[in-house]
This record gives structure tokens, sequence and C-alpha cells, in this order.
């Protein structure tokens, strides 16, 4: 027994994985192609996606929020996971990498759930909340620019409903947020969210160090 996380060696990792993953083939088809892209990093691990499919389903979620498309890994898992008629808003500020995302969609017949919204993700979340759409959505996923990151926390905070979750994404920075040492804008914004996510006291939080550390907060 140990009473710290364990460290995840490759054969640990990969036990993981051959023990627990089940994923669809779009998604593995989808993954490998990314993998070939210089960018590769930006895309979340496949364990953390079947994790967010499974949240989805223990919430029952039907509208949500994805701040960060990027190649659509993450919007794709999350799209499966919603019934027929469950919606996701996507956000990405161009079309670069969301082209290749609409084949995958349109491959895996949930291209109808995903609505996609190019241009700066403030302003989509801005005309969400100007709509009335305040405290209606049940899910949002964080994974964009992380000077913003406080911003968009703010902003899915006031769409969700009371017991909606907000996910936000490398919130460990591979490891970085821990050394006092390295203080870039992005490092910052990330140990700033942080530290503020832990004094929140509308939220329920959970910091998890799943792919480069996924916090959960549960809006009260």
């Amino acid at each position: 027994m140990s009473n710290q996380t364990i460290s995840i060696t490759d054969s640990i990792y990969k036990y993981l994985c051959d023990n627990s993953l089940r994923e669809d083939k779009n998604l593995s088809s989808l993954r490998a192609h990314t993998y070939r892209m210089e960018q590769r990093n930006m895309q979340i691990s496949p364990e953390q996606g079947q994790f967010m499919q499974l949240l989805i389903k223990i919430m029952n979620a039907k509208n949500t929020i994805e701040v960060g498309v990027f190649t659509g890994y993450s919007s794709l898992c999350v799209a499966l996971a919603l019934p027929h008629d469950g919606k996701i808003i996507a956000c990405d500020i161009s079309t670069k990498y969301t082209d290749i995302a609409e084949k995958y969609w349109e491959d895996a017949n949930v291209r109808n759930k995903i609505d996609l919204r190019i241009g700066p993700a403030i302003d989509t979340l801005k005309t969400l909340i100007d709509k009335g759409m305040s405290n209606t959505f049940d899910f949002s996923f964080i994974d964009a620019d992380k000077i913003n990151y406080d911003n968009y926390y703010e902003m899915c905070l006031q769409l969700l409903r009371p017991g909606g979750l907000i996910a936000i994404d490398n919130v460990l920075w591979s490891g970085d947020v821990a050394d006092i040492r390295i203080n870039d804008i992005d490092t910052e914004s990330i140990r700033s969210l942080n530290k503020k996510l832990h004094k929140d006291s509308r939220v329920d939080i959970s910091l998890l160090p799943i792919g480069d550390g996924l916090t959960l907060a549960l809006k009260k």
C-alpha cells in the first residue's frame, strides 16, 4: 500500500492502456494522425479522453463547452459519450487544425453534435452569456492558451449550472508549476489559477495526475 500516487513508468503505462483503454476506432485513427504532427503534444492522452467520457456519462451531460479544439480528439471523445441530442459548443481560433477535426467528426457520425465556433473563445463565451445561457451547461473542458485560463474559467463557471463540472487541462504543465525557478507567462498563469482554485469556495475541486494534470471543479 502507498500513501502517494504511483509513479507511472513506461511499463506501467502500457499495462494501464492494455487493461483499461477501450478506444473507438475513429479516436485511434485521429490519435495516430495527430501523432505524426509536430504539435502532437497538444493532444490529450487517450486514457484522459476515456476518463472524460466516463464523467459525461455519470453526469448524464447534454450541453457542453470546449475551449481549444486542436485536431478534435477531446471533442470527439465527448461527442461519442453524449446522447443523440447532446451538443458541444467547440471554440477555437482558427481552422488550421479544426479542418482535420471535422473530417474525423464526420467519420464518427457525430458532426451534428458539435457546434464549431471559430474566433476568440472569450468572444464566443461572452456571446453565450449575453444570450442568457448562464447556468445552462453541464460540462466544460478548457485546453487553450494558458494566459487566458482564468478568463475561460470564470466565464465557463458562469455558464455552468449548479452541479456542472469544469475540467481544466495542463495544470501540472510538465512539472514546471512546481519549480519556482520557472516564471514564464504560461507557467505563471497556470500556477496562479491553481492557487485560486485551491481557495475558490464556489467549487469543489480535485487535481488529478492524469495526462499533464487535470483539475475538476464542480460548481456548487
